[in-house]
Protein backbone atom coordinates (compact mmCIF):
# COMPACT_ATOMS: atom_id res chain seq x y z
CA UNK A 1 0.00 0.00 0.00
CA UNK A 2 2.55 2.60 1.07
CA UNK A 3 5.78 2.53 -0.76
CA UNK A 4 7.94 4.15 2.59
CA UNK A 5 11.55 2.56 2.09
CA UNK A 6 12.87 1.25 5.38
CA UNK A 7 16.48 1.75 6.50
CA UNK A 8 19.20 -0.49 6.03
CA UNK A 9 20.16 -2.40 9.09
CA UNK A 10 23.83 -3.13 10.42
CA UNK A 11 23.33 -6.89 8.95
CA UNK A 12 22.22 -5.25 5.49
CA UNK A 13 25.69 -2.65 5.90
CA UNK A 14 28.19 -5.55 6.68
CA UNK A 15 26.91 -7.50 3.67
CA UNK A 16 27.07 -4.80 1.35
CA UNK A 17 30.57 -3.38 2.57
CA UNK A 18 32.06 -6.97 2.69
CA UNK A 19 30.38 -8.71 -0.02
CA UNK A 20 33.34 -10.26 -1.94
CA UNK A 21 34.84 -10.74 1.27
CA UNK A 22 32.23 -12.89 2.75
CA UNK A 23 32.00 -14.92 0.10
CA UNK A 24 35.81 -15.81 -0.21
CA UNK A 25 35.81 -17.12 3.71
CA UNK A 26 32.97 -19.26 3.14
CA UNK A 27 34.51 -21.09 0.26
CA UNK A 28 37.97 -21.01 2.57
CA UNK A 29 36.23 -22.33 5.66
CA UNK A 30 33.46 -24.20 4.33
CA UNK A 31 33.75 -25.19 1.10
CA UNK A 32 31.23 -24.64 -1.90
CA UNK A 33 28.19 -25.83 -0.14
CA UNK A 34 28.85 -22.73 2.41
CA UNK A 35 28.71 -20.40 -0.68
CA UNK A 36 25.99 -21.39 -1.89
CA UNK A 37 24.47 -20.95 1.41
CA UNK A 38 26.41 -17.20 1.89
CA UNK A 39 25.46 -16.12 -1.42
CA UNK A 40 21.66 -16.85 -0.74
CA UNK A 41 21.96 -15.08 2.38
CA UNK A 42 23.76 -11.76 0.62
CA UNK A 43 20.67 -12.31 -2.08
CA UNK A 44 18.53 -11.63 0.50
CA UNK A 45 19.86 -8.62 2.51
CA UNK A 46 20.67 -7.23 -0.79
CA UNK A 47 17.15 -7.74 -2.48
CA UNK A 48 15.04 -6.95 0.65
CA UNK A 49 14.70 -4.41 3.62
CA UNK A 50 13.38 -7.09 6.17
CA UNK A 51 15.40 -9.27 8.62
CA UNK A 52 13.24 -12.44 8.95
CA UNK A 53 14.47 -15.61 11.43
CA UNK A 54 15.52 -17.58 9.17
CA UNK A 55 18.12 -14.84 7.61
CA UNK A 56 18.69 -14.12 11.52
CA UNK A 57 19.93 -17.74 11.86
CA UNK A 58 22.37 -18.49 8.68
CA UNK A 59 24.07 -14.49 10.16
CA UNK A 60 24.83 -16.61 13.11
CA UNK A 61 25.46 -19.83 11.53
CA UNK A 62 27.88 -17.90 8.96
CA UNK A 63 29.63 -16.48 12.31
CA UNK A 64 29.78 -19.93 13.96
CA UNK A 65 31.79 -21.06 10.26
CA UNK A 66 33.75 -17.60 10.68
CA UNK A 67 34.96 -18.21 14.21
CA UNK A 68 35.56 -21.55 13.37
CA UNK A 69 32.82 -23.24 16.05
CA UNK A 70 32.70 -26.48 14.32
CA UNK A 71 36.36 -27.38 13.23
CA UNK A 72 37.00 -29.95 16.08
CA UNK A 73 34.10 -32.29 14.98
CA UNK A 74 35.73 -34.36 12.45
CA UNK A 75 32.23 -35.33 10.71
CA UNK A 76 31.58 -31.79 9.43
CA UNK A 77 33.40 -30.41 6.48
CA UNK A 78 34.78 -27.40 8.37
CA UNK A 79 37.24 -29.55 10.06
CA UNK A 80 39.00 -30.37 6.80
CA UNK A 81 38.68 -27.16 5.33
CA UNK A 82 40.28 -25.63 8.19
CA UNK A 83 43.01 -28.37 8.59
CA UNK A 84 44.14 -26.85 4.87
CA UNK A 85 43.97 -23.68 5.88
CA UNK A 86 47.77 -22.03 6.74
CA UNK A 87 47.41 -19.56 9.81
CA UNK A 88 50.71 -17.42 7.32
CA UNK A 89 47.67 -17.11 5.13
CA UNK A 90 46.52 -13.27 4.47
CA UNK A 91 42.89 -14.45 4.12
CA UNK A 92 43.11 -15.43 7.73
CA UNK A 93 43.65 -11.87 9.23
CA UNK A 94 40.49 -10.75 7.16
CA UNK A 95 38.19 -13.68 7.71
CA UNK A 96 39.22 -12.51 11.66
CA UNK A 97 38.08 -9.02 10.71
CA UNK A 98 34.58 -10.22 9.26
CA UNK A 99 34.42 -12.07 12.25
CA UNK A 100 34.48 -8.76 14.53
CA UNK A 101 32.14 -7.06 11.60
CA UNK A 102 29.57 -9.67 11.81
CA UNK A 103 29.43 -9.99 15.33
CA UNK A 104 29.03 -6.58 15.92
CA UNK A 105 26.58 -6.25 13.16
CA UNK A 106 24.60 -9.00 14.72
CA UNK A 107 24.80 -7.48 18.37
CA UNK A 108 23.53 -3.82 16.36
CA UNK A 109 20.56 -5.65 15.04
CA UNK A 110 19.32 -7.41 18.37
CA UNK A 111 20.04 -3.78 20.42
CA UNK A 112 16.47 -2.50 20.84
CA UNK A 113 16.26 0.42 18.83
CA UNK A 114 15.16 4.20 19.99
CA UNK A 115 12.34 5.70 18.52
CA UNK A 116 11.16 9.10 18.45
CA UNK A 117 7.54 9.40 19.34
CA UNK A 118 5.63 12.53 18.17
CA UNK A 119 2.88 13.87 20.40
CA UNK A 120 -0.34 15.81 19.28
CA UNK A 121 1.39 18.93 20.49
CA UNK A 122 4.39 18.85 18.02
CA UNK A 123 6.66 17.77 20.92
CA UNK A 124 9.05 14.62 21.16
CA UNK A 125 10.05 12.38 22.91
CA UNK A 126 12.83 9.06 22.68
CA UNK A 127 11.48 5.88 23.71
Amino acid sequence: MFDIPMPATALHRFAQEHYEPIQNAALLLGGRSWLRRVQRLLDHLQFTSTVTDHVRREAAALLELLTLEHVHDVLRPEAAYFADLDPADPHVEEICLLTDHLSDALDEWAAPQETTVVDDKGGQADV
